[in-house]
């Protein structure tokens, strides 16, 4: 697979980018780097046995069209997404390639489904926005858990996370996130964003073992709450973070993720419990695995590789509950998470 295709990655050397560029690689697709600094461009291009490097910048079209010309779909790993969706997705659309990305802020995708959806369908174009731990991974976790129900009351994505060590471009999302909700937090309810003043409340989450129960911050929002409404049905989704994850990313000297292994990944580990129920009816998936950021790469990777080989559901900016088959597209996940799916 993807022997064929070049895929530009927007953002190639920060510390997702570096890899979604790896697993493009194990893949056998053809990288193409892209991103603002022609330095750590450079660099990049060395280290990856001479890959090409594209300097681009948001801010500047041409540059962003130089990037994406020849390659056969472009992901887009360059936080804050609030800067850099929309003009990497324009690009997109005249290249005429699809677009991925791995963001996770919430009010980016939300702009990209408020402002794109009706131009990429016309145009028969493909933007999948958080195709990441965040957004992706939780709406095809409930997108699964559904099976045949064609709607449900209530979805829940509790994040078991050993704990958080957040990422240059994580801090730097989380800033804008903050800085757009002037200090408010947002939540998912009767099927609209409600943005609020209250504060965080810990309750107990009865993950299934090895994890088992914990203590979690309830309303610790994430991308989930943007795509899994986008296309099921559901008035009410709320997400969870343990609480030792919750401290580490809110703390200002929680050191950046340390690899730990060949494959360069941290010793973090993560246990995604969703829960879908309809009715007094409850039925539940659940992924574990190492690393949140290095796990997005496989997620981003396999979203292109069914795009450009016509495993698709639709066209049009969707989520990828939506435009893929879950269960399947989790099952072929399988070297980078374990996967239950309890209904």
């Amino acid at each position: 697979m993807g022997s064929a295709f070049t895929v530009a990655v927007f953002g190639a050397y920060g510390h997702t980018g570096r890899f979604v560029v790896a697993q493009l690689r194990e893949r056998g697709f053809v990288p193409v780097l892209a991103g603002r600094d022609a330095d750590k461009l450079k660099a990049l291009a060395v280290s990856e046995s001479g890959l090409e490097a594209r300097q681009a910048s948001a801010d500047d079209p041409a540059s962003l069209d130089r990037a994406l010309a020849g390659t056969a779909a472009v992901i887009n790993c360059a936080g804050p997404f609030a800067t850099t969706a929309a003009p990497v997705i324009e690009a997109a659309l005249r290249a005429g390639i699809p677009y991925v990305d791995v963001a996770a802020e919430i009010e980016a995708n939300a702009d990209t489904f408020t402002h794109f959806a009706d131009r990429a369908r016309a145009a028969g174009a493909v933007v999948v926005p958080a195709m990441a731990f965040y957004g992706g991974l939780g709406d095809l976790l409930a997108t699964a858990a559904m099976g045949d129900w064609t709607e449900a009351d209530e979805a829940h994505v509790a994040y078991g996370l050993s704990g958080w060590h957040p990422t240059a471009g994580t801090r730097a999302a989380g800033a804008v996130s903050r800085e757009r909700r002037g200090g408010q937090s947002v939540r998912y309810r009767n099927g609209r964003l409600e943005y609020h003043q209250d504060g965080p409340v810990t309750l107990e989450w009865p993950f299934p073992d090895p994890m088992g129960p914990r203590a979690v911050i309830g309303e610790f929002t994430m991308a989930d709450v943007v795509t899994i409404p986008s296309h099921l049905p559901i008035p009410e989704v709320r997400t969870y973070m343990t609480v030792e994850a919750a401290r580490d990313v809110s703390a200002p000297d929680t050191p950046a993720p340390a690899a730990s292994d060949e494959r360069g990944r941290s010793a973090q580990t993560f246990l995604v419990d969703a829960v879908v129920r309809s009715g007094g009816r409850e039925r539940r998936a659940v992924a574990t695995g190492q690393d949140i950021y290095a796990v997005t790469a496989p997620l981003a990777v396999e979203a292109v590789d069914r795009i450009l080989t016509g495993r698709t559901r639709t066209v049009g900016v969707a989520s990828a509950g939506e435009i893929f088959d879950a269960p399947d597209f989790l099952r072929s996940l399988s070297p980078h998470i374990t996967l239950e799916l309890r209904r």
